[in-house]
Order: C-alpha cells, then structure tokens, then sequence
C-alpha cells in the first residue's frame, strides 16, 4: 500500500501554514498523521471485518522561547493567514502560568529532506482473505478437542503514513504491522484461556506461525486446566522472553521517560551513572534498536527514530526524551517523542524496550535451579517510578527440580519487588533473545501508544506470589 494521498496533497499547505507561524515563533513544526486500521475476528459464534484504531489530522507544534504550544485540527486547507490568526488567539498564555513555566533551551531544526518507507505484504490479502483464515483456524481448533468451548482467531493489520514539516525539515514515512492472536476456551478440570501472539510486518509469517502453533495452544490450555496457585516465596527463576520483556517495561519503561525527571517524579533521574543492575545485565530502548511493532523512522517530534541504551554492564546510562522534555533538561532527544493521537499531547514514550541477551545457553540456566520456576507470557504489570516497586503477572510457569522442567504448571504467578534489587541479582543471561510487540502502552490511564518488548532468557531471584 502507497503512502497516505491525502497527506501527500497537504505538503504544500503544511509548508505554507509554517511560513505564516513562523512570522510569530521561532520554531514551529507541523505533524499530520493517516492511520489505517482493520479488526478480523472469528470465534465459533460469529465473525467479522471492523474498523481498528485510526486516526488522520494534524497538529502544530510552536515555540516561543519560553514554552511549547501544540494545536491540533482536522484539515489545514485554506487561507493560511486567517489559520495562524486562530492558531495565535488560542496559545496565548495566562500570566500565572507563565510564572511557573520551566523555559526550555534552543530547540533544534536541523536540515533534512527525505521520504522514508517499509514494505508490506497486506495487499496481497484482501479482508474475506482474511476472515478465511480466521474462519478456518477456529474450525481446526475447534476440531481438536472437544473440551475447547470456544476458539478465536485475530488478524489485526495497520498501516502508517505520517508527514513532518518545520522550516528546515520535510519527512514522510510509511510503514506497517500486524498482530495475529490464537485464544482458546477450554473446559477441563476448570474453566481456563490459553493464547498464542504473533506480530511482523508480513501477514504470510503471521498466518503460517499462527497455523503452526495450534497443536501448542490446546497443549497448553490441557495444562492449564491443572494448575495450582504458587506457594509465596523467594525462588531463582528463569524468564522466558515475555517476561523478560515485562521486567524491563515495567523496571525502565516509564521510569525512564525524562518528562517524569523534569517533574522529579522518577526515581532514575537520580541514579544516572550508578550501578542498579548485574554488571552482566545491557539495556536499550529505540524505534531504531529493533524490527517490531514500535519500529518507526521518526517520532512525533521530527526526531530521526534511534538505538538509545539505558543500562550498560549494569550502570544507567540514559533515559528517554520526547523533543520538549530534552529542551527543559537541555540534552539531546532520543526520539521518543509520540502522541496518543494528533488530538493528544506528545510526551517521552517507550518503543521497543529490552534486555541484550548474554552468553548463556538456556539449557545450563534451567540446569542451575535446584527448586525454582520459570515464567512465561506476560499478563500485566504496574510500576511506580517514585519508588522504584514494581509488580509483574505471569500467565503461567512451570516448577523447575533438581535442574529439570517438570510437568507442575502455577497459574497465575505475581512477581514483585524493588527495581534494582530484582536486576542485582540477574546471575545468568541466554545468548539467544526475542522482541515482541502485541501490545499497548497507556501513560497513566490514558495516552496509549504500541509498544514492544523482551529480551533473553535471564536467571533472577525474586518474591513470587
């Protein structure tokens, strides 16, 4: 699919509406957004081709040397003259306010024109393409056992054209993804839901993976239906790497974003150049530091898309700043910038977020745990970032004895603790990693972004409950 038409016959006005703001600012940016989103779903009860989450607009991003304004609107045709005149009269600033105000530094515009894209295979597919596979993945589970109550089949594809304009830039980029989901309901010795998640750019892989893995996902709802509650406890643990993925979301996700340390609200800002982890133990965050659903070629700020690494051999290195945030703490952003949508703000935001693996082999990390678990497939996770606590779920994990995985399943399993204690005691990294990206980021309750995560294999010793 061809990058946003629409978007491309606004070039001109964006240009023309910076000239006209930038009589009035010494910096103004211009951001249109055309998102493209499709739901395709069957279960054994219905089926159907919906509208995702999409959006298309614009937002104008304006500094004065004191303070960012943001004004977003649908269309920017028109006289451009009598836009910035609306514009103006809506970003004056209340005296009071601007008591308060944290003036940032120079704000950057270096030089750069050029159109960015990643193909995709979604055209090769149509929407009853599709809902045909959906269909068809329902009827295999369905088949399999007659305990599945119910199975669903998810394709979930998304394309991106975005525009970036200011006075010395001109960026298009145009990229895609897509999640597919396998959830199967099973009646066993009690009522449970197991699942399978795969995401890539190629609707091909996800469909041969998700047509691959329905032996697995019966498999493991089987298990499921025997599960028994953990007993609390400190254990040595071996993460898989969803798991992996959520420690470092949870541990350096929000923690990290340098909006939180202009607010003095997260503990990081403090412990910048400190060991908080396992000298063993490498981080990094980046649109640019991995091929998943986070992978852009620049943020909502203009900001070329890059591999930033937050913890080096255990030492915190770096945190992660949107354009305004880096102007208030006079660094570099590192292209973090991202927005809800282009009616919402933009603030510092994870991309995709993981840990390097390391130079263990899974099978001498699992033969090191005399009594212990290991963690599979994230449910969800809280953290606070003041305090540095954080709180992880698990959808399942399998007992480990005498250096053997057995056939005992917990389910589910809370794993929490003090950030730098729980990255302290990593003894054991695998050499093989993955980054998985399903999933959505609010920051708070609100302001949700595609994110990923992962990682290798890593050996911890934490509280589980």
């Amino acid at each position: 699919m061809p990058f946003s038409t629409y978007l491309n016959e606004k070039r001109r006005d964006c240009e023309e509406l910076v000239q006209a703001l930038g009589r009035h600012f010494p910096y103004v940016s211009i951001l249109g957004t055309d998102v493209r989103a499709t739901v395709v779903r069957a279960d054994k009860r219905t089926s159907a081709v919906q509208e995702g989450q999409g959006e298309c607009g614009f937002v104008v991003k304006m500094n004065d040397g004191r303070a960012f304004f943001e004004y977003s609107l649908n269309d920017i045709s028109g006289d451009k003259a009598a836009l910035a005149e609306r514009i103006l009269a809506a970003v004056q600033t209340d005296p009071n306010l601007a008591q308060k105000m944290i003036s940032p530094g120079p704000v950057r515009d270096d030089p750069l024109r050029q159109d960015f894209a990643r193909e995709t295979d979604f055209a090769a597919y149509s929407d009853q393409d599709m809902l045909s596979v959906c269909q068809e993945m329902v009827a295999e589970l369905s088949q399999k056992d007659d305990r599945v109550l119910n199975a669903a089949c998810i394709l979930q594809p998304f394309t991106v054209s975005k525009i970036f304009v200011s006075r010395n830039r001109a960026l298009t980029q145009h990229y895609g993804w897509a999640n597919g989901h396998l959830i199967v309901t099973y009646n066993g010795d009690k009522l449970v839901q197991a699942r399978r998640t795969e995401g890539s750019d190629r609707l091909k892989e996800i469909i041969d993976a998700l047509r691959g893995g329905a032996d697995q996902v019966i498999d493991l709802a089987r298990h499921l239906t025997k599960a028994t509650p953990i007993e609390p406890g400190i254990y040595d643990v071996i993460t898989d790497p969803s798991i992996t993925g959520l420690i470092a979301h949870e541990a350096f996700g929000h923690g990290v974003e340098m909006d939180q340390f202009v607010k003095d609200r997260a503990m990081a800002k403090h412990c910048m150049g400190q060991y908080v982890a396992s000298p063993i133990t490498n981080m990094h965050d980046g649109a640019a530091a991995a091929h998943s659903v986070a992978s852009y070629f620049f943020d909502d700020d203009g900001v070329l898309a890059q591999d930033t690494q937050i913890i080096r051999d255990g030492i915190l290195v770096s945190g992660l700043s949107d354009l305004t945030s880096a102007a208030q703490l006079n660094t570099a952003p590192t292209g973090n910038g991202r927005r809800d949508s282009f009616k919402r703000k933009a603030y510092a935001r994870m991309t995709n977020t993981f840990f390097e693996p390391g130079k263990d082999k899974l099978e001498d990390m699992i033969a090191s745990v005399q009594h212990g678990y290991m963690l599979f497939e994230t449910n969800n996770g809280m953290e606070d970032p003041k305090n540095w606590q954080i709180q992880c779920t698990a959808e399942y994990g399998i007992e480990i004895v005498d250096g053997k995985l057995t056939d005992h399943y917990v389910s589910p399993v809370v794993m929490s603790g003090f950030v730098p204690d729980l990255l302290k005691s990593i003894s054991m990294v695998s050499d093989q990693g993955k980054v998985i990206g399903s999933g959505m980021c609010g920051k708070g309750y609100k302001e949700w972004v595609r994110v990923s995560d992962g990682g290798p294999n890593l050996k911890v010793r934490v509280k589980l409950g």
